[in-house]
């Protein structure tokens, strides 16, 4: 009998998560067991997830409920519930972790590697983040979202402070900081717009792009940040990335590019930023999170004119979220099927013991 354990919360059903369990492809008979992670509202939710991705699976204490719960699990699969060194170790069966989400920030990695427990995630948003970033591009660089603000208010405004550099997607250089699913995606749908397209990501090879077919130019940060019209956050945070785009980068952009982040609000310096906006040393900004959310009446942001501001919606669909698990037990069997998966972040390979 194989126990998994899953945990779901008020955007996931942990009814649904155990359905979805239950078809991953196992030799023995399936025991599921559920627990939700409880949150008072959906702004509830935020706040304790905010804090999270902040500090990590120990901005929390563990539950001594889900603990025990695990002590004979074999896989957990949780959707944002933080999985600390203490829940882990707790698991001594364990063979593998799911999380039906992209974000690893909610569980402790380096406990899960040295124990050899593969962690396998699932970019649930990949598709809408990449059409959030090509619709956020059109609406900064066109002034879609400023004039309909403008408009709201009785003024026939045509005249903005990017109105001398505008251009269509075809005259476009679009770089990309990060060429992973969600960056593929978006690189894929800025081709099909004609628009050329630059990564900047060390961990890609040209040889990995001419297999998928994908005619992206590899160059480092330094160059895309000085040479693309557009530039295009797709990074995870970690310690290696918290603030890598700072005041050494945005200074490097062109006086008439612009900055696009829809990853983490971490991953760029928030100081640096305002200061280029400001003093329009770039052309614009689009910023979809938030280094702290929900934003406070009086952030500054909200005083410029040169910037496109959404509330940390890229990747919210009717659908993405809530089906989620079904994505990740998808990627689970295939895991389980080949012993090896893109999608497995910390390298482990499947040990069926």
């Amino acid at each position: 009998m194989v126990k998994i354990v899953v945990i779901g919360d008020i955007y996931v059903d942990p009814e649904f998560m155990a359905e979805e369990a239950r078809r991953i492809n196992l030799e023995d008979k399936v025991f599921v067991q559920t627990y939700n992670w409880e949150n008072r509202s959906k702004d509830h939710f935020r706040v304790r997830a905010l804090e999270i991705e902040k500090h990590g699976p120990e901005a929390e204490v563990p539950s001594k409920e889900l603990v025990a719960m695990v002590k004979d699990a074999d896989m957990i699969i949780t959707h944002f519930c933080p999985l600390q060194a203490e829940v882990i170790q707790a698991a001594k069966k364990l063979k593998l972790i799911g999380t039906c989400r992209g974000g690893m920030e909610h569980i402790d990695v380096a406990t899960a590697t040295e124990r050899g427990i593969p962690v396998i995630h699932c970019i649930r948003n990949a598709l809408p983040v990449a059409e959030f970033v090509v619709g956020t591009i059109l609406s900064e660089t066109r002034n879609i979202a400023r004039s309909h603000a403008q408009f709201r208010q009785g003024i026939w405004q045509k005249e903005f402070p990017n109105s001398a550099y505008t251009k269509t997607f075809e005259e476009m250089t679009v770089g990309l900081v990060g060429l992973g699913y969600i960056g593929k995606l978006t690189a894929k749908k800025l081709l099909g717009m004609g628009t050329q397209v630059w990564a900047a990501d060390p961990y890609i090879l040209e040889d990995d792009l001419q297999r998928e077919g994908l005619d992206v130019k590899l160059v480092d940060a330094e160059t895309l940040f000085a040479s693309c019209d557009v530039v295009s956050l797709h990074l995870r945070l970690t310690e290696k990335t918290q603030g890598f785009v700072g005041e050494d980068l945005i200074g490097k952009m062109k006086s008439t590019g612009y900055l696009i982040n829809s990853s983490r609000a971490g991953v760029v310096d928030e100081d640096a930023l305002y200061a280029a906006l400001l003093a329009r040393r770039i052309g614009g900004a689009a910023i979809d999170v938030w280094w702290e959310e929900p934003i406070s009446p009086e952030n500054r942001f909200l005083a410029l004119e040169n910037v496109t501001m959404t509330p940390h919606i890229a990747g919210d669909t009717v659908s993405a979220i809530p089906l989620s698990p079904r994505l990740l037990v998808n990627e689970i069997n295939l895991f389980l099927a080949n012993g090896e998966s893109q999608m497995v972040v910390n390298g482990v390979e499947w040990r069926n013991v």
